[in-house]
């Protein structure tokens, strides 16, 4: 049900420096996804009546990545004034005037929190009647995240940003986790009243913590059950280091669904794939964005899929494909590259270095080895020899090839497209096939072999490929002359 006392912002305004890029810092992706975008999605399941994001760098970029169609949250635009306590205030102003409720506020570089900390955050906050609630953590390596400073009894006395710390205060290993209850009244109240007096030049929200403390008005802080879920994201360090514990998160979520994982220190799985019970992924695989597989089918080892679907009981092995279906039964690699558009059906083979690419592979059809089939239809039942090329462009265009059911080619064929193979047609080995073969013809490309004697000793004199060639010559001849004296 709808929380009606509850508003959630997002703080997705910042430009990120430390990241030392041209993407905004929180667009870069963790589990398959922009970091604002686990935030946004742990604060839909908190079910609250409003949610506004507040944004300034790079404005359009972080929208359009952000707005997947859904209309249960807000974007904000920050102004030119600095600081996270504008971006609070300016999404204040876009809640009711009336809105009396607690506001929940989160870090869009925060991606690792869960719907169920925050909860219990919330309740904690209403339970003790105070008028803001910070979300602490104690780490080891604090370098940095603001401080959070306590008094004498363990009250908190304020928060400072690790560029105004005093050496004493730097020395403090509870940071905050930039995230934070408050009352809406108190908030609307004490944010009016923070000023840019600061190493950034900024409005800081951890300065309404200090106000509120000298308003005499309660401050709690609640610490979060696990460190590593509060950690903030400001370089590509601690990306690493979110995108880590992430994924060992959605590792162990899927083995204990039913997935076996046999190594999940090297297996990297998006959180937007999905898997059934009875998957088995072998080591140094990655399952990423929307790659879906069935049971009993084996991935791996080495392997990576990008939009992929993996039908039952199929087996990848070593194998890079991209928006390609495997159906079920089938079996891929090891050392296959599937191109978008492969579609490989129930019970067929894409073997050993062989491209696909917007390729329909029909059922029991095998592609064995050594191949590029490009833009082609092959139908059920069919074998290409090894070598097999499908040359689908002319320099100015792609064409089709069609080969049909029950179709056996030789070794070595190339099919110049446009051209089509009937069902149940053969080639020779080494055939070029230019023109339509009609269903159960044999298509051979035969001419006559010319042998052209000495031709290397006359015209590679002096290397080794002339000198075999004149002592296999005159061993020949030697043999050939005892023979004839052998028939005398």
């Amino acid at each position: 049900m709808t929380d009606t006392q509850l508003a959630i912002v997002i703080l997705a305004a910042g430009q990120g420096t430390r990241m030392k890029s041209s993407l905004p810092k929180v667009l870069h992706p963790i589990g398959g996804r922009p970091l604002v975008s686990h935030v946004i999605a742990t604060a839909r399941a908190l079910h609250a009546e409003h949610v506004r994001v507040v944004v300034r760098h790079e404005r359009d970029r972080v929208a359009e990545a952000i707005d997947d169609g859904e209309a249960d949250f807000e974007i904000v635009d920050q102004d030119e004034i600095a600081g996270t306590g504008r971006a609070v205030e300016v999404a204040l102003e876009r809640l009711p005037a009336d809105f009396g409720g607690d506001v929940l506020v989160l870090s869009g570089d925060v991606p690792l929190l869960q719907a169920d900390t925050l909860a219990e955050l919330i309740a904690a906050h209403r339970a003790s009647g105070a008028a803001a609630t910070i979300l602490s953590a104690e780490l080891d390596e604090p370098t940095g995240y603001g401080r959070v400073i306590r008094t004498a009894d363990g009250s908190v006395a304020r928060i400072v940003e690790e560029r105004d710390a005093s050496p004493d205060e730097a020395a403090v290993h509870e940071i905050n986790a930039g995230v934070y209850v408050f009352r809406a009244a108190p908030l609307r109240d004490h944010l009016r009243l923070v000023d840019t007096a600061n190493a950034q030049g900024e409005r800081y929200l951890t300065d309404v913590i200090g106000l509120l403390r000298a308003a005499n008005e309660a401050v709690a802080a609640a610490a979060a059950p696990d460190p590593r879920v509060a950690l903030g994201v400001n370089d590509r360090v601690q990306l690493a280091e979110a995108a880590a514990i992430l994924n060992a998160r959605i590792v162990r979520d899927w083995q204990l669904a039913g997935v076996t994982v046999i190594d999940p220190t090297t297996t990297w799985i998006d959180e937007t794939v999905v898997l059934a019970p009875d998957v088995t992924i072998l080591p140094g695989t990655q399952l990423l964005r929307a790659t879906v597989v069935a049971t009993g089918a084996v991935i791996g080892p080495d392997t990576t899929l990008v939009d992929c679907e993996v039908g039952e009981g199929a087996t990848v092995k070593r194998t890079d494909g991209t928006l390609a279906v495997i159906g079920a039964g089938a079996s891929v690699g090891p050392f296959s590259y599937l191109r978008p558009g492969t579609c490989l059906g129930a019970n067929g083979k894409i073997g050993t270095f062989v491209e696909t690419k917007n390729a329909t592979i029909g059922e029991r059809s095998k592609v064995p080895h050594l191949s590029y089939v490009g833009d082609t239809t092959i139908g059920m039942g069919a074998n290409l020899g090894a070598g097999a090329i499908t040359a689908n462009y002319d320099d100015l265009a792609k064409h089709r090839t069609e080969i049909g059911d029950e179709v056996h080619t030789g070794s070595h064929n190339v099919f110049v497209a446009p051209v089509r193979l009937g069902a149940g047609a053969k080639t020779g080995a080494g055939a070029v096939i230019r023109k339509d073969v009609p269903a159960g013809a044999l298509a051979l490309s035969v001419a006559p072999q010319r042998n052209l004697e000495g031709w290397v000793e006359k015209n590679r004199p002096g290397t080794a490929a002339a000198e075999a060639a004149a002592h296999s010559r005159s061993a020949q001849k030697a043999e050939d002359g005892s023979e004839e004296e052998q028939e005398a």
